[in-house]
């Protein structure tokens, strides 16, 4: 198998040391995961006229933008998990956001992207303040796995590496910028599977160089130089550079530059890549231009990562100072970095056993003809332009909802009496 040349489907036998190494892999993260009781489950259509109530189980996650809870789906019993998006029309900003991320999670349709498996039945429109949206359940996020005392192997981090590039690279396709890429918003499950969530910060490519975008963007310690440099326009790289970081956060088990402002993480980035030339800080304010040119020239320290640990090889760094490039036009791209001899393994090993593109036949394996798909067209946001006051939000995102539930399945709502809705609508 050459995972790269992207082979047409054909029967493989199985390899018993991947199948092996596989069983391995997926073990030794359920034992780390133990103490929790969620899984990924596809929910399967049926339909009958009454909407089914839902009830909030436990939380299991808080974010800027909402919270999270496990719930059970009254019309199969099982367990997914309900998003609840409070404060959507407070100001034409805030559901535009909102309006945004819910096309999004309508839109993706990839294993290693969270998309929205239904959304719950909204009140009359005169009512309607809150959207819930129902996902996929996912065990842990790869933050808790990082900071925990189970072992994270090279197998762990190459098969988690390649999931994450793997749905990067979709999202690119389709011209979204994520935006926040960090370890907690990469949710995993005990068979090693990983998803990339929570696109409140997400937004479409802007091609036009000449149109600002905000600097409020990703968790600082994934931020990219360019953003933190007070660059008015960016791309895709920002999101590579976060990966980067992570990258080199799963191999030492430590964040790689944990600043305590946006000054010093600027300060610590160049302490390892060594002062940028001038060519790579054209797009940057004046001050923070001024801020690298006032201090001594410091050279690259870069052999500094092979001592993030004994899996941080020759291939690993090598991939690791692809993605951590100080200019943005210079830095490997999610596609590109995907074809990096370092992820083949983790090719081999997700497509062997762990993806839903391929599949087993008693003679061995069938392999898909593309192992990194692209989105199968760009998402438009042009909806957006005519979007002019909140009310107008409003009838919008509550048409969308209508229109999407409409002959697809049983209709789900909040059950009000249940005794955990109280705290969940705090």
């Amino acid at each position: 198998i050459v995972p790269r040349e992207r082979p047409p489907p054909a029967f493989v036998r199985h390899h018993p040391s991947i199948s092996e190494s596989c069983r391995s892999l997926t073990y030794s993260l359920t034992h780390s995961l133990s103490h929790t009781h969620t899984h990924t489950d596809r929910q399967t259509d049926r339909q009958t006229p009454d909407p089914a109530e839902m009830e909030p189980d436990r939380p299991i996650g808080y974010g800027a933008f909402g919270v999270v809870w496990s719930v059970t789906d009254p019309r199969d019993g099982r367990k997914v998990a309900l998003k609840k998006m409070p404060n959507v029309f407070q100001n034409l900003v805030s559901c535009k956001r909102v309006f945004r991320e819910l096309r999004m999670l309508c839109f993706f349709k990839h294993d290693n992207v969270l998309s929205a498996l239904d959304i719950l039945q909204p009140p009359q429109i005169d009512c309607f303040e809150e959207i819930y949206v129902i996902t996929e359940l996912m065990q842990s996020d790869l933050h808790k796995v990082i900071v925990s005392p189970q072992p994270l192997t090279t197998d762990h981090i190459k098969v988690f590496l390649y999931q994450i590039l793997r749905g990067l690279k979709y999202l690119h396709s389709a011209g979204i910028l994520h935006r926040d890429i960090k370890p907690g918003n990469l949710l995993v499950n005990s068979n090693c599977l990983l998803k990339i969530c929570d696109f409140g910060l997400a937004r479409v490519e802007e091609p036009d160089p000449s149109r600002h975008m905000t600097q409020e963007v990703v968790t600082q310690y994934y931020r990219a130089p360019e953003v933190l440099m007070g660059s008015r326009h960016y791309g895709a790289a920002i999101d590579v550079w976060s990966v980067g970081c992570i990258f080199a956060e799963m191999l030492g088990r430590r964040i790689l530059f944990q600043a305590q402002s946006p000054i010093q993480q600027l300060d610590l980035i160049t302490d390892l890549l060594g002062t940028p030339p001038l060519s790579a800080m054209v797009s940057a304010c004046e001050g923070a231009r001024a801020h690298i040119l006032r201090g001594p020239h410091k050279p690259p320290s870069l052999s500094v990562l092979y001592m993030l640990s004994e899996g941080a090889t020759h291939e690993a760094v090598h991939l690791l100072c692809r993605m951590l490039v100080f200019d943005p036009n210079k830095r490997i791209s999610g596609s590109d970095a995907l074809l990096h001899p370092y992820l083949d393994e983790g090719r081999l090993r997700y497509h062997t056993c762990m993806c839903q593109c391929c599949y087993s036949v008693p003679s061995g394996r069938v392999y898909t003809r593309d192992f990194e798909p692209e989105a199968e067209r760009p998402f438009s946001h042009s909806y957006e332009q005519s979007l002019l006051s909140v009310w107008q939000g409003k009838e919008l995102i509550h048409r969308f909802i209508t229109e999407h539930q409409q002959g697809k399945r049983v209709p789900l709502c909040i059950n009000p009496q249940s005794a955990a809705f109280k705290t969940f609508i705090r």
